[in-house]
């Protein structure tokens, strides 16, 4: 079966054809920018909740701590102020801001793009496989950085913020660092709810096998273990396998997607 391109392309009618799909998606982008700066209140709303001491996480965790009546789960008041040191610091976060969502919120749109800009060179059976990949991929990181909004992000910003070297020096977290630890975090996080679909094409190219990775189970979940007591530095254990389980249970994931793939391409 051959690519569905009902006729060759010049090279330059490709480079035509890119040139009106990067136009599309900077618009997009423009647009939805343009719609999140105007909505700066709402955005930031959303922004800051993590540092609030009532955020929906912190308050879900205390009623866990009295249900189950384990203690430290309840979160005190978090004296925690932002402030701006340059002139300019408060107008280009907001402008950085409102692009990331930008690119968030037309994150559809620029797949559908790249896709339709893509697909003409495509075998009916890889782009099948390539729908899957893309509906997959983009829900599994959208999954992660839900993940770190409302895991993550507020036991490491909860931890960080009240530890102290020495009672003589206050914590006075930059805006700046504040945005940049939640966009880290949650690209971290983002790239790692790939992982099923990082071993399903390691699975297809055969270089992986599902026998390999059940072997290696339980070395996984130690890695698993190191990989959420460095994202979660907080001092309770409970935090630490609250954030190691999804980690584990994707790795689980992982084994039956590859042993499933395998099966599909021997037969």
């Amino acid at each position: 079966m051959k690519p569905t391109q009902p006729t060759e392309m010049t090279f330059w009618d490709h480079l035509d054809v890119l040139r009106k799909t990067i136009i599309h998606i900077a618009c997009a982008v423009v647009l939805l920018m343009l719609l999140a700066f105007c909505f700066k209140d709402e955005l930031f709303d959303v922004i800051l909740a993590p540092k609030e001491s009532n955020f929906c996480t912190y308050r879900f965790f205390a009623w866990i701590g009295q249900v189950l009546h384990i203690p430290g789960l309840e979160v005190e008041n978090l004296p925690v102020k932002l402030i701006n040191t340059q002139l300019s610091g408060q107008f280009l976060t907001h402008m950085s801001v409102s692009f990331y969502a930008g690119i968030l919120l037309a994150s559809p749109y620029i797949l559908y793009q790249l896709f339709h800009f893509i697909s003409p060179a495509l075998y009916q059976n890889e782009k099948k496989y390539s729908r899957r990949l893309v509906f997959w991929g983009y829900l599994l990181f959208l999954t992660g950085v839900l993940f770190s909004y409302f895991l993550i992000f507020p036991f490491t910003f909860r931890f960080l913020s009240s530890y102290q070297v020495s009672q003589e020096v206050e914590n006075t977290i930059l805006l700046s660092s504040y945005i940049d630890t939640l966009n880290m975090l949650s690209l971290m996080m983002g790239i790692t709810f790939e992982i099923p679909i990082l071993t399903w094409l390691l699975a297809r190219f055969g270089i992986l096998s599902a026998d390999f990775m059940a072997r290696y189970r339980k070395h996984a979940w130690v890695v698993a273990m190191i990989i959420a007591a460095i994202i979660t530095p907080t001092s309770d254990v409970f935090t630490m396998l609250i954030v190691t389980f999804p980690i584990v249970i994707l790795y689980e994931v992982s084994i039956f997607v590859v042993r499933r793939t395998v099966r599909r391409v021997r037969n």
